[in-house]
């Protein structure tokens, strides 16, 4: 009987983009409290230690799980996107990126109420 190979850590690492979220959801999560970052076209290597759940005021990008060339997840301006902890992925940004993010402050699962 042969063994099944282990998944590769970064297996089920999906980023998860919500397309236009309405604005009742953007109020509920508080985003115009979160902090804001940027940054202009290129590439960038990320690894991500915490989720983040970030919100694009502007900009466009294709996302590349590391080792998986045919992983592009795209999204920009107006969406809502999940990027879950230990993703290493590439950022190819073809549009100025601005946005509001928010680590997940306790990545242990909590209970639920």
């Amino acid at each position: 009987m042969a063994a099944n190979p282990s998944p590769s850590p970064d297996t089920d690492l999906r980023i998860v983009v919500e397309s236009n979220p309405p604005e009742s959801r953007l109020a509920d999560l508080n985003i115009k409290c979160w902090p804001k970052w940027g940054c202009p076209p290129g590439k960038y290597q990320l690894r991500y230690d915490a989720e983040e759940t970030c919100y694009l005021i502007r900009g466009k990008v294709k996302a590349y799980r590391k080792g998986c060339p045919d992983s592009a997840v795209e999204f920009g301006a107006g969406d809502l996107v999940t990027i879950p902890r230990g993703l290493s992925c590439t950022w190819d940004v073809s549009v100025a990126v601005d946005k509001h993010y928010m680590f997940e402050s306790n990545p242990s699962p909590s209970p639920s109420s």
